[in-house]
Parts: C-alpha cells; sequence; structure tokens
C-alpha cells in the first residue's frame, strides 16, 4: 500500500527508537521548519530524554545513526541545537514521491461499512442564510476527503422538514384560503400542484410565527395541525409534501451554486414513522424513563463537570423533538451499515451531540464511531454573527451575488477578462467568487470563528482563494505555451535549485495534508497545504526558467515538475470544493 514519504520516515524513526529502548511515538517526524537545514525534522530525542533521563543529543545521534544507512531514502541527517534530528532527503525519494498519480494514500476499508457525514441541515420554508454556509461547504469538503482516502461516503443533507413550523404554515394557510381541499376531511385526491411558492412560504412563516407568540389560539389549532400531519391526515400531509417539496427544488439551487452536492435528501420526517416503536422499545429496555409526564433517557455520568440534563424523547403531551428525530435517524444509519457517521453543525450545539451521543450508547448502539465536527460563527467587522446592512440575517443567495460582483470587478479592474465573453467571464467571476469565499472559510480551522471580509476574500494577493487558484491557471497556461511550441514534459528529474528543490518537498505533503484533514476533520489541514504550494510555485517561477530555457532535457523536466504541481494544486482546490477557472 502506498505511504507518503513523511510516513516512512516516521516509521524508520519510530524503529530507531524502539530499537534504543525508547518509546516508538518519539519518532514522528514533521516538515522542517528551515527548509536550509533539511526537508524533514524529528523531534522526539528532547522528549525521549526527558523520560529517559538522558542526554537528548546522544539520543538524537543514536537515531540519526540508524537513519544514514537508509540510502534509498535518507541523503543526509544531521543534529541541531539541543537534538532536533534534520533530515535530506534522497532525490531519488522525492522523485518516487511525485511519480504516484494520487499522491493520497488508501484507507482501504469502504467494504467495513459507510462513512455519514450529515452536513447543510437546512429547514424547509425559509430561505438559506450565512448561517448555513460553514456547514454546507466544511461537509462537502469532509466528503471529498473521506472519498479519497477510499471510504464509501454517504453525504445526508438531514432537512428540517418535520414539527410545530409546518403546523404554523398549514394554519396561516387557512387564513388566507381556507377554501383549499387539504384542510377538510376527504382522502383527495388532492391537486398536484403546489398552492405555494417557496416565495409564499418565506413570507409566511415569519408572519406565522409571530402570530403564534400574540394568539394562543392560533397556536393551539398549529400545533393540532402539527399532530394531524405527524398522524397522517390526508389533506394536511399531501400539503406538507408540497411545502416540502417547493422548498427543496430551491434548496438544490442554493446548494449548487456553491458546489454543494448530497447523496441523501432525507429529513426529520423520513424515519418519523419508526418513532412511536423505538421509543416503545426504549422504554421496555430500562433505558427510558418518566420525568414530569416526559420520556427521557438519563445521560448524565459521574465525573461530569457540568449539567448534564436527561436526553428528551417525548415531551409531556407526547410531542416529539428534533432529539427524538436525531436518535431514530442514527437507529435507520445503523441499519444502512454505518460505520462513522460525523455531524457538521454549529459548535453551539455540542451539549445536544454530547446527549446524543451518551444516549445512544445507552439503548445499545455501539458499532458506530460518532463525530460532531463543530464550527464557530461568521461574524461581521463587530464581532458578532454576520449581518446585513440594515440588520437581517443575510441570504446565501445574495452572499453568493455579491462574491461573484466583487470577482467580477476585480476581473475587470485587472483586465483578466480580456477576450473572453460574456458568459465566459460570468463562469469565471463565480468560480472566483465562491472559491474565495470557501477558501476563506476552510483555511480557517473550523472551531475558529472569523470575520467575514469580501474584499480580502477575493484579493490575488495574500493567503486567498484567488492567489490560490491564479497559481494553477499560470501553470495551465505554461503548459499550453509549451505545447504549442512542441515542448512536451519529459521525466521527473533532480532539483536544479533550491526553489526546485523545496517545491518538490512542499509537493509531496499532499497525503499528509489529506490524511490529517481526515483524521482531526479539519480540511484546513488542505487549505494550509494548497496555499504552502502555491508560494512555492511563486518561488520557483521565479528561479526557474521554462520557456525561455535553452536546455531541453533542463526545460523537460521543469514541465514535468510544472504539471505535477498544477495537478496536486487541482486536486487539493478539488478536495475543498474549488474550481480552478480555465483563464484569469
Amino acid at each position: 500500500m502506498y505511504a507518503t514519504l513523511r510516513q516512512r520516515l516516521s516509521a524508520a524513526c519510530s524503529v530507531a527508537f524502539e530499537r534504543a529502548g525508547l518509546d516508538r511515538r518519539f519518532g514522528e517526524v514533521i516538515p522542517c521548519a528551515e527548509p536550509s537545514m533539511g526537508d524533514f525534522q524529528c523531534n522526539g530525542a528532547m522528549a525521549a530524554a526527558k523520560a529517559a533521563k538522558r542526554n537528548p543529543r546522544d539520543i538524537a545521534e543514536e537515531i540519526a545513526a540508524a537513519l544514514r544507512p537508509l540510502k534509498g531514502q535518507v541523503a543526509s541527517c544531521e543534529i541541531a541545537g539541543p537534538g532536533f534530528i534534520n533530515i535530506r532527503v534522497t532525490q531519488e525519494a522525492l522523485i518516487a514521491d511525485l511519480a504516484d498519480p494520487a499522491g493520497v494514500p488508501w484507507a482501504g476499508d469502504a467494504e467495513r461499512g459507510a462513512v455519514f457525514i450529515d452536513y447543510g441541515g437546512p429547514n424547509i420554508a425559509k430561505a438559506m442564510h450565512v448561517g448555513h454556509l460553514r456547514s454546507s461547504i466544511i461537509g462537502e469538503s469532509l466528503k471529498r476527503i473521506f472519498r479519497a482516502r477510499g471510504h464509501r461516503v454517504v453525504g445526508d443533507v438531514h432537512l428540517g422538514d418535520w414539527g410545530l413550523p409546518m403546523g404554523l404554515l398549514a394554519a396561516e394557510l387557512k387564513i388566507a384560503r381556507p377554501e383549499l381541499a387539504y384542510f377538510g376531511d376527504g382522502d383527495g385526491p388532492f391537486p398536484s400542484e403546489s398552492p405555494v411558492s417557496i416565495d409564499d412560504l418565506e413570507e409566511m412563516y415569519p408572519r406565522a410565527s409571530a402570530r403564534s407568540k400574540e394568539d394562543d389560539g392560533f397556536k393551539e389549532r398549529a400545533r393540532a395541525m402539527t399532530a394531524a400531519i405527524q398522524s397522517g391526515h390526508p389533506g394536511l400531509r399531501a400539503l406538507w409534501q408540497h411545502f416540502r417539496d417547493v422548498s427543496v427544488a430551491r434548496l438544490k439551487e442554493d446548494f449548487a451554486s456553491l458546489g454543494v452536492t448530497f447523496d441523501c435528501w432525507d429529513g426529520e420526517s423520513t424515519f418519523a414513522d419508526g418513532v412511536d416503536g423505538m421509543c416503545e422499545h426504549i422504554r421496555e429496555i430500562g433505558a427510558a424513563v418518566e420525568s414530569d409526564g416526559a420520556l427521557v433517557i438519563p445521560v448524565a455520568r459521574d465525573g461530569d463537570k457540568t449539567d448534564m440534563p436527561p436526553f428528551i424523547l417525548r415531551k409531556s403531551d407526547g410531542a416529539s423533538l428534533y432529539s427524538t428525530t436525531d436518535l431514530i435517524t442514527l437507529v435507520a444509519r445503523e441499519m444502512a451499515g454505518a460505520r462513522r457517521v460525523v455531524y457538521v453543525v454549529d459548535a453551539r450545539q455540542g451539549l445536544h451531540f454530547q446527549q446524543l451521543f451518551r444516549a445512544s450508547e445507552a439503548i445499545g448502539i455501539d458499532g458506530i464511531h460518532l463525530d460532531h465536527a463543530g464550527f464557530g460563527t461568521v461574524n461581521g467587522p463587530d464581532g458578532k454573527p454576520f449581518k446585513t446592512r440594515e440588520g437581517g440575517v443575510m441570504k446565501l443567495s445574495d452572499l453568493v451575488s455579491m462574491a461573484r460582483a466583487k470577482a467580477m470587478a476585480r476581473l475587470v479592474e485587472g483586465g483578466m477578462a480580456e477576450g473572453a465573453g460574456e458568459e465566459e467571464t460570468g463562469r469565471i467571476a463565480h468560480a472566483i467568487g465562491v472559491g474565495a469565499v470557501k477558501f476563506a472559510d476552510l483555511s480557517t480551522h473550523r472551531e475558529t470563528s472569523y470575520v467575514f471580509d469580501l474584499d480580502r476574500f477575493v484579493s490575488f494577493e495574500g493567503r486567498t482563494g484567488p492567489y490560490v487558484q491564479y497559481m494553477a491557471v499560470r501553470l495551465g497556461s505554461i503548459m499550453e505555451k509549451a505545447a504549442a511550441e512542441g515542448r512536451l514534459p519529459g521525466e521527473l528529474g533532480a532539483p536544479s535549485n533550491e526553489a526546485e528543490r523545496n517545491l518538490m518537498v512542499v509537493l509531496s505533503g499532499y497525503g499528509d495534508a489529506v490524511i490529517n484533514a481526515e483524521r482531526i476533520l479539519a480540511p484546513s489541514e488542505v487549505a494550509k497545504w494548497v496555499f504552502d504550494v502555491a508560494q512555492a510555485v511563486g518561488r520557483f517561477y521565479v528561479a526557474s526558467p521554462i520557456l525561455s530555457e535553452k536546455d531541453a532535457d533542463l526545460a523537460g523536466r521543469r514541465l514535468a515538475l510544472v504539471s505535477v504541481a498544477r495537478d496536486r494544486i487541482v486536486s487539493g482546490l478539488g478536495l475543498l470544493g474549488i474550481d480552478v477557472p480555465e483563464r484569469m
């Protein structure tokens, strides 16, 4: 099985530590902080010395002595400072690593079950807003990263399509159009065309929500309609289906504008019919108890440092909550062969997921690894969650339009769209604008909040998406110009200068970045790597002439490196869900 260069060096160092009578965990190898000192470094000698009460330089020298005979991989191994082990790899090792077309080690465990990525999570009948941005693009990226590692992955949107909001909408519509057949006792058939559009629903819901807070009678009617929908009233269930269908059609448009897709469009409603049976089973096995009329699963444990409320299955009035539908969905995923579920949801929902995970253990779900990949908020300049100038929540479609317009302005300002038609220029602006927003988000560790600054995001300088996209386009342009002159890439060869060598070393880190991103559920690992590559490409471009190089063999080797660099940047950006335009 393919292993990255860093993995192979870490394995060799770990064996050396073990043979020296020390813990093999000290053998981890990382990229060298100072490229002039080496390609990689191992800092374990200091920690090992403290544990073994030995001199760290003596340990470092013993490890280095074990590494130096690895002629096929290690060119030199030197000790610096108190015991840093600086490793420079052979040219052959670098070339062999870059020759692998994938560059990502295969996990090879797709047969052990599926990984479900639960992300997006919008509610029907409501416009997607900036609050859905992070879940959507982080989840999409994690889905792609897990697939790149060879896992069988199911991306599930898990719609909010059940509960009181549905009854509120039905009750509001009955006020406006009481003559509709859906409100009667008949069994249908009912009209195939929806009586409302998504725009109607977006106007109705705030009105219905406000009315329920002022009118207790309306609120009770909405609750009754909610219960009727959930119990299968023919007309109201048909009306609910219309609400869902028109909402999903709009949601698919919004997600498509972000390049976000799903394998599964299930919602809270999908498995709702199994809730009664699940609750009865949980009661029978003794995992649930009555508490003030509600049915709950106690999840508090000895040693908890904070209050851990019970997990509510049923409210005292018999109604289900989203906690109930989350649990029945997890049961269904277990039956579908899930071995892992990753919930990409706001970090502020952390308590809910602690309760859910403990509740799942209490009812006997123990074969699934559960993760909450929580994330911070998108903030405005005031450090508070981002809003429009009027103080409202910004629609996601408006945010995408703003990003596209800002990118278009930059294209025109820089003269980058000259010669392109209107349609092509629009595609380029969309790729740059959406890519800018995605890169700004994904280059930030998911647990960290950040300030939304579109001017900075769409800049072609600094740690931005357009900068990385531009480097990929630039490399593609070099390939096209060379091909037009009849010059094709040769074989990868020994670097002719330090800039080339540094680029090769940075490129070799692709697999490690993907592995780390999967391990800690953080696409920022890939974003950091792809930016490092772009910077290394910039230095390489200055130091290593290609189209003007007179030595044909040298130019061919450099073109080969250009090809690898472009392919890996495009692949890395692809894992982030970012497209590379044809020109910039």
